[in-house]
């Protein structure tokens, strides 16, 4: 088996995990990313609402408003250079009542204690220039015009792929079992636990892992909804993740006009409530519900009837005209709330050095706006590791840009002849809702975190992601997979595990007949 030591060990490739991956990549510091799933962008990041916040919601001083704002910089120069989707429509925080008016005007100076640019509240007029199917109920709005949108598991695999690209060892199916801290030495014991000087992590973190041991002279927890459970494995801070389900319903393409920004309602004490924006890929995009996660409900990612009506009915106080017939998937992601282990709310992310387990980095809690926050978080992390005594330099050739895979859809006819004269599957239509070809796919499987099962195509190409919903094109895109991946077609699968797309051959093999 291979030497599995590094300098730093990263544990989940959310996003989170994998800015702060590309973050030491730009430095001389041997890296791996890990992760229980086989692929990036598997939890909380896959399926969220794609917003790069603008930043008046958190409480000024809080992490969560600094590195929401230092965040939301960050992400249009990342997209330009990695190739991901990024676009700044704009957000309206909307009000319908005096008493959403005042919580507007919270906000407002909120934001500008945040730091936040170009914030002002908008009138009953201002608002219909911008949104002509807005509810007459609207009587004013906060308007943010450095909000965004992007695609987060398109985002998170370029950025875990530039990781990778300027050196970072990624292993999938990797899960932690056990984590024991280095041992005190003779230097760091009797010290006072507010000294924190290099010799405390001199040694290494051994991980036992469903691929072997790995040694480490520094963790870093990004493990999202398990990250609680990573940090007590490690002998660290004692806190709890509790899980708090959102459910989404989208809307087919042919609805982009029905709203020009992101809609927010004023927030509660859940969160933001109930939006309507456009995504990057054009379609409409209404939710999350906040629904309380039981026992016997954790990790659980299905829908209800219930939810489904109740956001449809929340969104219609912003758009009362949602052409529900044209509703094409719904889906749920998992948010992490952290609190103590009494179930008093932390009410921010928790992002430190352990106090008493030296080396080990704790970024947990990381709910809202953690996908806007994970560039800045990245940074953040890279100075903690620093200050707690790793030692880097930076990296001689670090590589800026990332090159993504062609669009075909969207390349001008000259592009499309060029990419098949390159490559003639550029020219066979697989997704034919999408209209994605044969060569974005095996791109896609074959790219430095190359796709290993359907849902890993659809992340990146969105092959399956139209209205028919892989209907179509899910047998071509398992048979693809089974010729690109040299693996039986039984084999595949649509998200890991035992998700087999196939039981077995639905009629036996013919022997060749003898010549």
């Amino acid at each position: 088996m291979k030497n599995m030591e590094y300098d730093v060990v990263i544990i989940g490739a959310g996003i989170s995990g994998a800015c702060i991956a590309r973050e030491l990549s730009k430095t001389t510091a041997r890296v791996c990313l890990l992760d229980k799933e086989d692929d990036v962008s598997c939890g909380t990041s896959k399926a969220n609402s794609g917003i790069v916040h603008a930043g008046y919601d958190p409480e000024p001083g809080s992490l969560m408003a600094k590195y929401n704002v230092r965040g939301a910089e960050l992400f249009a120069d990342l997209a330009q250079k990695l190739h991901f989707d990024y676009k700044q429509i704009g957000s309206l925080v909307l009000a319908f009542d005096d008493d959403g008016l005042a919580k507007l005007k919270v906000l407002l100076e909120r934001g500008k204690k945040n730091g936040v640019k170009k914030l002002k509240i908008l009138n009953r007029a201002q608002l219909e220039e911008l949104e002509p199917n807005l509810s007459e109920e609207a009587l004013g709005a906060l308007y943010a015009p450095t909000a965004a949108i992007t695609s987060p598991y398109q985002a998170t695999w370029a950025i875990a792929e530039s990781a990778v690209i300027n050196g970072v060892t990624f292993l999938r199916n990797t899960a932690v079992h056990s984590i024991t801290p280095p041992a005190p030495s003779s230097k760091t014991a009797g010290k006072k636990d507010d000294d924190k000087s290099p010799s405390r992590a001199a040694t290494f973190f051994t991980l036992s892992t469903t691929a072997g041991e790995i040694k480490a002279k520094y963790v870093v927890n990004a493990a999202g909804l398990k990250a609680d459970e990573i940090s007590r494995m490690a002998g660290a801070r004692d806190y709890r993740i509790i899980q708090r389900k959102g459910e989404y319903c989208l809307l087919d393409n042919k609805c982009i006009n029905l709203v020009n920004h992101v809609l927010f309602q004023t927030p509660g004490p859940l969160g933001k409530g109930v939006l309507v924006t456009r995504t990057v890929d054009g379609n409409i995009l209404i939710g999350p519900s906040a629904d309380a996660v039981s026992k016997d409900t954790i990790d659980y990612t299905g829908t209800t009837a219930a939810s489904q009506e109740a956001i449809l009915k929340a969104a219609r106080r912003s758009v009362p005209d949602i052409p529900q017939r044209n509703i094409i998937n719904s889906f749920a992601g998992i948010r992490a709330i952290a609190v103590e282990p009494d179930g008093t709310p932390i009410n921010d992310f928790i992002i430190e050095e352990d106090a008493t387990i030296r080396g080990f980095i704790n970024v947990g809690g990381i709910c809202s706006p953690g996908l806007t926050s994970a560039p800045a978080i990245g940074e953040a992390v890279v100075d903690l590791l620093k200050k707690a005594g790793l030692k880097v330099s930076p990296a001689a050739h670090f590589i800026e840009e990332r090159e993504g895979i062609p669009s075909f859809k969207l390349s001008s006819q000259e592009e499309k002849l060029a990419l098949i004269k390159k490559d003639k599957r550029y020219g066979q239509i697989i997704c034919r809702c999408e209209m994605i070809t044969e060569g974005e796919i095996v791109a896609a499987i074959h790219s430095p975190i190359g796709a290993v099962d359907l849902d890993g195509v659809k992340r990146r190409t969105r092959a399956g992601m139209g209205r028919c919903q892989a209907g179509f094109c899910s047998p071509r895109v398992t048979e693809i997979l089974s010729r690109e991946l040299q693996i039986p077609m039984i084999n595949i699968t649509k998200r890991g595990g035992t998700s087999y797309v196939l039981d077995s051959k639905t009629r036996p093999c013919v022997p060749e007949v003898a010549k």
